[in-house]
This record gives C-alpha cells, sequence and structure tokens, in this order.
C-alpha cells in the first residue's frame, strides 16, 4: 500500500510538472506568431538562468516570481529594481533591456555612444542565484538539525533514529569509504569541504528534479557553479599539498633528459593539475544538464505529436508521460552518483597532494 502511494506520488508530481511546462508553452506559442513548436529553444529556455521564476499560466496569465536587477552601468551609476519592468525583453528601463541578440541573448544589456549593445556589470539576483540561496539554507537547516540531536547526547554512545539515522548513514559511508581510504592519515581537516561538498551537490540535485516552486533550477546544470566548486578543490589541493607533491611536479624522479633541457614531465604534470579540476567541473555540469534536456525532451513529444490525430496523439502521450516518469527515477539515482562522484574524486586528488617522503614513510613503519 505504502509502494503503491508513493508511486501515484511521483505520477502526480510529474503530472504537474507536465502541466507546467505544458501551459508555459502554451503562452510561448499564443505569443509568438509561429505555431510551431522550437523544441531548441524550449530546451535551452528552461535549463538556462533567467531574471524571473516562472511558476505557472492561469487563464493566460503568467505566474511568475520578479527577482530583484542589481546592475552598474558603464557610465559608474548603479540601478536597482524588479525584473518585472523589463516585462520579458519587451520594454526598456533606464536604458537597461534583456537582449535577444545572439551574443547576449537572455542577459540585460545597455546601449553605447554607437548604439551597439554591451553589458553592465550585472549582481542581479536570478532563478540560480535565488534556488542557492534557498538551497543552501535547507542544507543548514538539515545540518543543524542533526547537531541538535547529538548537542545533549553521548556520540559513541547514540542510536539514532529516522531522519538524523539517514544523514548518519551517508557521513558514516563518506568518511569510512571514501575520505579516510583516499587521503590517509591527515584525513580529519577535510572532513567538514568534502561532506559540505556532497551535501551540497546532492540537495541542488534533488531540487532540480522538483518540478516547481522552489525547485526547478538548474544549479549544478550551471557551468559557473561547478566552475567555483572545481575551484574550491583545487585550491584545497594545491595550497595544502606536501613538499613531496610540489617535487613531483617540478623535479619528477625521472630520466634527466626528461627534465632538462626541455622540461617535459614539469610540462606534463602542471597540465594536469589544470586538467583535474577541469574534469570535475565538466562531469557534474555535462551530467545535470543533459538529465534536465532529456526530461524536457520527452514532454515535448506530447506538443510534436498533437497534430497527428488522437489516437497518435494520446498513446504518444501516454509514453511520454512514462519515459519521463522513468528517467525522473533515473535523475534521482543520478542525483546521488554525481554527488558522490564529485566527493570522491576531489578526496583522491586531495590525497595524491599529501604525498610523503620515502624517508618519512619508513619511518612511520617502523613506528
Amino acid at each position: 500500500m505504502l509502494i503503491r502511494r508513493k508511486f501515484l506520488t511521483v505520477v502526480l508530481l510529474s503530472l504537474i510538472g507536465l502541466n507546467a511546462y505544458s501551459n508555459e508553452e502554451q503562452h510561448r506559442t499564443d505569443t509568438t506568431e509561429s505555431s510551431q513548436l522550437d523544441v531548441t529553444e524550449l530546451i535551452l529556455g528552461h535549463v538556462s538562468d533567467g531574471y524571473m521564476w516562472h511558476i505557472a499560466t492561469f487563464k493566460g496569465h503568467e505566474i511568475a516570481i520578479p527577482l530583484p536587477v542589481i546592475v552598474l552601468s558603464n557610465s559608474g551609476e548603479w540601478s536597482v529594481f524588479s525584473s518585472s519592468r523589463l516585462e520579458h525583453g519587451h520594454a526598456e528601463y533606464k536604458g537597461f533591456y534583456i537582449s535577444k541578440s545572439e551574443k547576449y541573448k537572455g542577459k540585460i544589456v545597455e546601449k553605447d555612444a554607437d548604439g551597439q549593445e554591451m553589458r553592465p556589470f550585472d549582481f542581479s539576483i536570478t532563478k540560480n542565484a535565488l534556488s542557492l540561496i534557498i538551497n543552501s539554507i535547507i542544507l543548514v537547516l538539515i545540518i543543524l538539525l542533526c547537531a541538535k540531536w547529538y548537542r545533549n547526547r553521548n556520540v559513541e554512545n547514540s542510536n539514532p533514529k529516522g531522519f538524523v539515522a539517514f544523514i548518519e548513514m551517508f557521513v558514516m559511508m563518506l568518511v569510512d569509504s571514501i575520505i579516510k581510504p583516499c587521503i590517509g592519515a591527515n584525513y580529519r581537516r577535510y572532513i567538514p569541504y568534502l561532506l559540505t561538498v556532497f551535501f551540497f551537490i546532492f540537495i541542488n540535485n534533488l531540487m532540480g528534479i522538483v518540478p516547481f516552486f522552489p525547485g526547478g533550477a538548474n544549479v549544478t546544470g550551471n557551468i559557473a557553479v561547478t566552475l567555483v566548486l572545481a575551484l574550491f578543490t583545487f585550491v584545497i589541493v594545491n595550497v595544502f599539498g606536501t613538499k613531496e607533491y610540489w617535487k613531483e611536479i617540478f623535479w619528477p624522479d625521472v630520466p634527466m633528459w626528461l627534465k632538462v633541457p626541455i622540461p617535459i614531465m614539469p610540462a606534463i604534470e602542471i597540465v594536469g593539475m589544470i586538467t583535474k579540476p577541469f574534469a570535475l567541473m565538466i562531469r557534474l555540469f555535462a551530467n545535470i544538464l543533459a538529465g534536465h534536456s532529456i526530461v524536457l525532451g520527452l514532454t515535448c513529444v506530447i506538443f510534436l505529436t498533437a497534430q497527428l490525430g488522437a489516437a497518435m496523439s494520446a498513446s504518444m502521450s501516454v509514453v511520454s508521460v512514462v519515459m519521463t516518469i522513468f528517467i525522473d527515477f533515473v535523475e534521482l539515482l543520478v542525483a546521488f552518483i554525481q554527488a558522490y562522484v564529485f566527493t570522491i574524486l576531489s578526496a583522491v586528488f586531495i590525497g595524491l597532494s599529501q604525498v610523503e617522503s620515502h624517508h618519512a614513510k619508513e619511518v612511520k613503519v617502523k613506528d
């Protein structure tokens, strides 16, 4: 009975999401000259960032949350106003408007003296920025809730249940199976960062699957977010790397002709330093973006087959809903896997930077 209720709940949420997509697409179709569905435009519109948070369309009226626009013009003047003044790119306010050009599409721009579009310094609270704030608050509340449970208890003899036990399972799994084996003796100093990275990515991935407010934002599918996360790992790896780690980069234990007169091996090691965070960034960004795009693409099947007759439209709609629900379940798994992979790769990279000299290893073995 419980499994049946959960399945019906997932189906209902998926149908709500499909209805939201269909309402928005209907609104877009009604306000444009072409009646043909632009699948590429629809998918890119949903996975990209925006200055308003669309919720639904009710009786032809779009329900959306306007977000604050904070820009510094190229003349040095600050402007703060609501994104509702821009009216989805059809209006201009204080010389600012949302560009439709290929170069700055979807971004706030202004015009210079020659009438050319140029970007101001944009510090606006966009959809992804607001989602980051909301998800970060959720993460902090979860951790504080667990910390409150442990505060007045003996940690070693405690036996948590329910939600606290669920979070502890993740923590112990990460510490015992990833952080400790990958990093080694100094693993304790890196536990706060790696646990934070895992739960931050995991919660943002899960919230991105939710088809209604405050979910649905493509946070971890935004390359700017994954870039910052990868840079954090890059800085920790190289700032806290041991002397032996830097020695292996600039003067590795290889034949002399690979180091002088042409530093072949040092150049390869330096390239490896850069490719490690690049791999972290691209892996998370591409997988999450691909998952969202697949769900949206399957949803578009309903609209693409709408003019093929009632039988074809109904059958393809059923296929679309079933496949979308299946991909949603896959996305739940991917949400965990991508957070897990990012954490384990970060732990491996940090562990590789904690290299010890052979003499130090021999001393530890004797002790």
